[in-house]
């Protein structure tokens, strides 16, 4: 296996590989590093690197190599930087913060525990508010695919560096879509768990999960499995028998924007797919009823939350500080609105799963914007923009059950495109078993993007 096939090779692999002493966890490290040296300068995956202490982490997974080994020992991964990683500052994208946490979290202490390496932590979003990582304190992360434009956000810097094989796998949240925005944008698997099922320090009121941003399924699994608090072993999940699935195009109500055709185009092909896997698939729009405006005030709660919470807010950048405004006029008893229809929202929109197994949706409505796109424009603007942009996203971060967003056939000058499954709650067994099948088909895992010049 030459380099560049075992940056690329995804962590079940590299676990295998560490196991059985056909690669050491050292040379896997040096390997990262050197890349993370070579193509990072151009695509600002990373805020900080961990040399030293990734070496020094590395040479210890090698000496304990052996049957007893933790699962991803000597795997090198990274880390989103809204998670606390001990003697690191958690910047969230900002030049607001002050903190240096004394611990790890407790997604990172049993990350270690389970025997990875962590390369280094990586870019986000001012407090991860953006479905674009952009930030005036730590610049613009670039999508390999296309450096013009950005990786999607706010797990936009795990996606790039995922996708440009610079960690075999990466940490992720996902508060209105983001784990599955970079995946869709970098051609990536991105798993948003059950609420709950995975620690994290702060859920964002009620709408954030932590889950991982992966190559391959069987990648995800693992990294799951080794941070979940309950659920079964995901990396045994078997395959799916016959299923009922429903596939939808619409948007949903309340929406301005449209769908464009790479993204219909991709939903109706796997719709096509799953057929030819032998599952039932058949067209029916899920009822959205007036969900929008929930979920709606609920990001603008977290917005102008976050930034009241941040040591300096004088520091956010002015369109941080237009979203916590907007947050900061909604009332009192709308915002709790909000949340107290989160049940009936969930039955509503659930109501297409009492008939099917599973949900086949968009999961963007467009290419991810050109770095710089959105800036520049008035916050209201810049918010419908983004809301567009999302559109299938967040309700399911509101209603707290899981949904996968994996790659579907490239578009014709080769960029990734992404489509979305969502599942009943509990459902991840489900998502991953047709995940997998649909992995299989294509065979995604091989698509890789032209480095950097």
């Amino acid at each position: 296996m030459d380099a560049a096939d075992l940056a690329f090779a995804g962590l079940a692999r590299q676990a295998e590989l560490v196991r059985a002493g056909e690669v050491s966890s050292r040379e896997l490290t040096e390997l990262y590093l050197d890349r993370i040296a070579r193509l990072d300068p151009r695509l600002n995956a990373y805020r900080v690197v961990l040399a030293e202490e990734a070496l020094a982490n590395a040479d210890a997974a090698d000496r304990r190599r052996g049957d007893d080994a933790p699962p991803l020992n000597g795997v090198p991964i990274a880390i989103k930087d809204d998670t606390d990683v001990e003697g690191q500052v958690t910047a969230h994208g900002s030049l607001a913060h002050d903190f240096v946490p004394a611990a790890d979290a407790e997604v990172v202490r049993r990350l270690r525990a389970a025997g990875t390496v962590i390369l280094g932590k990586t870019n986000v979003p001012e407090l991860e508010a953006l479905p674009m990582t952009e930030s005036l304190a730590f610049g613009a992360t670039c999508n390999p695919w296309d450096p013009a434009r950005t990786s999607g956000g706010s797990s936009g810097g795990s996606g790039t560096a995922v996708a440009a094989g610079l960690c075999a796998a990466a940490l992720a949240t996902d508060g209105a879509g983001s784990i599955r925005i970079p995946a869709a944008a970098c051609g990536l698997v991105g798993l948003k768990p059950q609420r709950d099922r995975v620690p994290m320090g702060s859920n964002w009121y009620g709408m954030a999960v932590c889950g991982a941003l992966t190559r391959g399924v069987r990648d995800t699994a693992l990294f799951l499995d080794a941070v979940k608090d309950t659920g079964p072993a995901y990396a045994d999940v078997a395959p799916p028998g016959a299923l009922r699935i429903a596939y939808s195009v619409a948007m949903p109500r309340g929406v301005t924007g449209r769908l464009e055709t790479e993204q219909r185009d991709a939903v109706l092909a796997t719709a096509e797919r799953l057929r030819g896997l032998g599952h039932h698939v058949e067209e029916r729009d899920p009822d959205y009823g007036k969900i929008a405006p929930s979920v709606v005030t609920r990001y603008l709660e977290g917005v102008h939350g976050d930034a009241e919470g941040m040591p300096h807010p004088e520091r956010l950048a002015r369109w941080t500080r237009g979203l916590a405004a907007l947050g900061a006029k909604i009332p009192g008893p709308l915002v709790r609105r909000a949340h107290a229809q989160e049940a009936a929202d969930r039955e509503k929109v659930n109501s297409v799963l009492a008939e099917f197994d599973a949900v086949l949706l968009p999961t963007l409505t467009r290419r991810p914007p050109r770095v710089g796109e959105w800036l520049g424009l008035p916050t209201p603007l810049m918010l419908n923009n983004m809301a567009n942009f999302t559109a299938h996203l967040a309700l399911w971060n509101h209603t707290g059950q899981p949904a996968i967003s994996v790659p579907a056939d490239p578009a014709a000058d080769g960029f990734p495109v992404g489509v979305q499954l969502v599942a009943p709650p509990d459902g991840e067994p489900l998502l991953l078993a047709l995940a997998a099948q649909l992995e299989d088909a294509t065979g995604w895992t091989a698509r890789r993007p032209p480095e950097p010049a």
